[in-house]
């Protein structure tokens, strides 16, 4: 790993971080982080009552250019991801999924998008 893509990693490593941190003040348990998967990697893995959240975390300058930074062809992976985690944890199954965003910028709260998007568009 170059030095640049090291400190990338170190750099989601922490919004990974941070938002798992908001993440509970707001009443959700973490299940996992860095979930992987044969279809890719989901950041972050929650639940709040009935509902798992696959949450994706983008780090970048603004939180504008976070929340562009997550593609279609992401969304679609991250849906894979998650019919893949529940078919292999039958526990979960049960569980209305929920696909959020959380998006970091410097000196700034994560911004927590519920729902951002669903697994069909």
């Amino acid at each position: 790993m170059t030095g640049r893509h090291h400190a990338a990693d170190r750099r989601g490593h922490r919004a990974e971080s941070l938002c798992c941190w908001c993440l509970r003040l707001k009443g959700y348990r973490v299940l996992e982080r860095r979930t992987r998967t044969p279809m890719g990697e989901i950041d972050i893995l929650a639940r709040r009552g009935d509902v798992l959240a696959v949450v994706e975390v983008k780090a970048r300058p603004t939180h504008g250019q976070a929340g562009e930074a997550v593609s279609p062809r992401q969304r679609h992976r991250l849906g894979r991801a998650a019919r893949w985690v529940l078919a292999a944890r039958p526990e979960l199954a049960r569980l209305n999924v929920r696909f959020d965003a959380m998006l970091v910028a410097p000196w700034r709260l994560p911004w927590h998008l519920p729902g951002a998007w669903t697994e069909d568009g």
